[in-house]
This record gives C-alpha cells, sequence and structure tokens, in this order.
C-alpha cells in the first residue's frame, strides 16, 4: 500500500480521533502519513514502507493507526506488539523522510540517518523512574532518587527527569510533580523535570498551575515533557480520568498549556497563577511517528523513548528534523534521545547487575509487575526463550559494561544518530552499585563530549 504525506484542515480532521496519525485542528495542520484506502486503514509497521510525497490536496484516504507508548518510562504491560516486526520492516524497506536501506552496517539497528547534521552532543542527561527494589520500601526509593540526583548534578549532567507511572508495585515517581518538587529541593543547579507527564491523565490547567509552581520555586531549573499514554493499565487510567473521552485532544491540550505558561494578557478568562509568564520549556515525547510529527509542527523539542521502543527510532528523527517549523520557543530542531546504561568495573559485573532490570520488563511483558528484583547469574531459569528475546529487542538501544565497553557503545549510538542531547537511564538494585553506574556513564560522556569532531 502506497504511502503519501499530506496536509489536512480542520474539517477533514474531524472524525480521525483515536490511535492516528496527527490530529490539530489549527488553520494549518502538520502533514501526516496516510494510505490510500485500497483494503483499509494500514497496521503501525505498514508506516516504515517509503512512499512519494503527495503534490498537494487529499486523495481518499485512512489514516493509518500507531502504536501509543508514547513517553520516557517503561511501556504498559499489556503495550505487547513486537518491536522486532516493527524494525524489520524498517530494514526491509525503504524509508521516509531521509532514511534510507543500506547494506549491513556494524552498529545492532543496520541503518542510519542520512541527513547531514553539523554541531556534537551538546548535554547528557539521566531519567530515573525511582525504582522500588526488592525487600525496600517506596520511601526508600524517594530518598535514592534524591541521592542519585545530587550525584548526577556533582557528575555534570544536565537534566534529571522523572516519569509518571501508576499502580505499578516497583515504580514510586506516581505523583511526579510532587517527586520533581522533592529532588529541585535536595539539589541547586541541575535541571529537573518530567520525561514525562501523561497529558491525557489531567487537565492542562491543573499541570499549568503544579508546573509554574516549580518553575517559581525553581527558576530556571524545570521541565516538562508530554506523553499521550496513560502510563499504567486501562482500569487504572479509568480510576485517574473517571469519565474517559474517545476523542484525541492531546494536540489541542499542548497548545493550551502552551498558553497557560505565555505572558498575561487582558483577554484570558482563565489563567495558571502561578505559572503566567514561567514560559515552562515544554517537550513532546514519544516512542512511534505520532510525537515527532506533532513536534515538528509546533516547533518543539523532541524526545524519543529508545531505550526501550527503539524500532521507530532512524525514521521517527527523521521525519522530526526534516519537517521541524521554526517556533517562538524553538528556532531549529532539539533531540533527545534516551539510552539504557548500566557501567559497572567489569563486563561481567555489569551484565550481573543489568539482569535486575530485564527480569523487571520480562515480568511486566507477562502481566506480572512488581519490584526491581534482585540480579541473578540464570535470568534463562525464569524468562522463556520468546519473552527474553522480546526483552533483549526492547533494550537494544543500550550499553552494558567496564567503562571501555560502555564507551565504545555510546559512542556508536552517538555516531549513528547525532543527537542534541543524549539521555541515559537504568535500574539496578543495589542503589551504590546504580550510582557507580551512572559515575562510569558521566566520565564516558564527558571524553565523547570533549572528542574532536571527525572531518
Amino acid at each position: 500500500m502506497p504511502l503519501e504525506r499530506a496536509r489536512i484542515d480542520d474539517q477533514q480532521m474531524r472524525g480521525v480521533g483515536g490511535r492516528v496519525g496527527v490530529g490539530v485542528c489549527h488553520k494549518t495542520a502538520p502533514i501526516v502519513l496516510r494510505a490510500r484506502s485500497r483494503g483499509g486503514a494500514g497496521t503501525a509497521t505498514q508506516i516504515a514502507r517509503g512512499g512519494r510525497q503527495a503534490d498537494g490536496g487529499i486523495e481518499t484516504s485512512r489514516a493509518i493507526p500507531v502504536r501509543r507508548i508514547e513517553g520516557l518510562g517503561t511501556p504498559s504491560a499489556h503495550a505487547s506488539e513486537s518491536e522486532g516486526r516493527a524494525r524489520n520492516d524498517l530494514r526491509q524497506n525503504h524509508c521516509e523522510a531521509g532514511v534510507h536501506r543500506l547494506g549491513p552496517l556494524d552498529w545492532r539497528f543496520g541503518m542510519i540517518n542520512l541527513c547531514k547534521l553539523e554541531g556534537i552532543m551538546q548535554h547528557f542527561s539521566l531519567l530515573d523512574l525511582s525504582p522500588i527494589p526488592e525487600g525496600k520500601t517506596a520511601a526508600d526509593a524517594l530518598a535514592a532518587t534524591a541521592d542519585l540526583a545530587r550525584a548526577a548534578e556533582r557528575c555534570g549532567y544536565h537534566r534529571f527527569w522523572l516519569a509518571e507511572h501508576h499502580n505499578m508495585p516497583g515504580i514510586a515517581s506516581a505523583a511526579t510533580a510532587v517527586v520533581i518538587g522533592h529532588v529541585a529541593a535536595a539539589t541547586k543547579t541541575i535541571r529537573v523535570g518530567a520525561g514525562g507527564i501523561m497529558l491525557p491523565n489531567h487537565a492542562p490547567l491543573v499541570i499549568a498551575e503544579q508546573f509554574g509552581t516549580l518553575a517559581t520555586l525553581y527558576p530556571g531549573r524545570i521541565d516538562l515533557g508530554l506523553g499521550r499514554a496513560p502510563g499504567t493499565d486501562m482500569a487504572t487510567a479509568r480510576a485517574l480520568r473517571r469519565h474517559m473521552s474517545p476523542e484525541d485532544s492531546f494536540p489541542q491540550d499542548v497548545q493550551e498549556l502552551i498558553a497557560y505558561f505565555g505572558d498575561d494578557t487582558d483577554v484570558a478568562r482563565v489563567r495558571a497563577i502561578p505559572g503566567i509568564g514561567t514560559h515552562v520549556p515544554i517537550w513532546i515525547l514519544g516512542s512511534s511517528l505520532y510525537g515527532a510529527q506533532l513536534a515538528a509542527h509546533f516547533g518543539l523539542p523532541y524526545a524519543f523513548a529508545s531505550h526501550f521502543a527503539p524500532a521507530m527510532l532512524e525514521q521517527a528523527l527523521a521525519i522530526y528534523r526534516n519537517t521541524f517549523r521554526p517556533s517562538e520557543r524553538l528556532k531549529k530542531p532539539y533531540v533527545i534521545i534516551a539510552a539504557g546504561v548500566c557501567a559497572a568495573e567489569t563486563d561481567a559485573d555489569a551484565i550481573y547487575l543489568r539482569s535486575s532490570q530485564i527480569l523487571a520488563f520480562a515480568r511486566l511483558r507477562s502481566g506480572r509487575p512488581g519490584k526491581l528484583p534482585r540480579p541473578s547469574h540464570d535470568i534463562g531459569q525464569e524468562i522463556q526463550a520468546p519473552i527474553l528475546a522480546q526483552v533483549e529487542e526492547a533494550l537494544s538501544c543500550s550499553a552494558t559494561g567496564s567503562a571501555a565497553t560502555v564507551n565504545d557503545q555510546l559512542r556508536a549510538i552517538v555516531d549513528a544518530f547525532q543527537p542534541d542531547e543524549l539521555m541515559v537511564t537504568g535500574m539496578i538494585h543495589d542503589h551504590g552499585a546504580r550510582v557507580r553506574s551512572f559515575e562510569i556513564a558521566a566520565e564516558v560522556l564527558t571524553g565523547l563530549q570533549q572528542e574532536p569532531k571527525a572531518a
């Protein structure tokens, strides 16, 4: 089924909702991927197949569903589609917006973005989920998060982000704005933010007031990343929202939120106080093409959750960079990509420590979420081979090993995707080992920043 990129207006967007392309009810709507209707709507993986660009007008078409695992945290337990299928489609087909099929490459993704980019990685940052290890409590996890943030500040990390998750026994960051305040109070200079807030769970005004208050208390240090998935199972999502609407109002909610952070006007009947004039930086988060299109259309920075859903990374970055529209908030594209990291004194030690995260992810995929398990020397005893393969695929954008090994693996990621910023994350059962892992990663990333750019 050939794909086209087309512009749509308000009238055409009515009736397009749910899990489809970008639906923005504005005079100038964004570019969306559409398929000519020959046999119905395509699948998520069909987005990966390249096609010619439309030369104007709208053909009779159906929007193609895209996956809704948006945000930089972890996928929900019921998000079980195989990233492997999408990744294989990406390998086998020419991709749109500057990503092309090449011969085999050394690095595991097998493709690179051919867009010519300038500059080097500007910053490196850290994403924390406040994991609750087996044998520990939520109070222990929140204390460990504050301690890790202080260590991150000492090591030169630019941001420290936390993610919204609900009804998950192993994650303590459900009240994300409160935990951000906890971390900001425990540190002095590092930026602190959400990676992200799942906006459909909340009224935009409430988020504007929360983050406006944070920005007032900690000026110049607060970020707000926005995702559009619930960050939980559907029963919990219903408990959060009470009245769930079938319409996808995420683009309109983003605009409403931006307006609340803007300068005060006499015409505004509803204002966020605190919030007005704080201009809190807003990021669009995602792991599919939806977020890339929306961030590009609104001229906002974009963060991709490649640490657990790397399948569409190449294509999403190409779409974002090639269709970006400068705005008052951002003049040129700015990309964060997330990568897992588990560093230790030896490769063997790092592999052992990482087993906790693999076990946790496998249990989540199997519908058995729990606290962060203790590490194991033989994860194959618990995880069936098909599940383990899925987990390894999902966590493949990562670096595990000694400082030298992690250096090589992170350099490969940075060279392949040329992010403006790399955000690392990782869950290790022992807090001291987790802090040390991020210290090693910071040393490596500082070195990569200082390397002269290849001619």
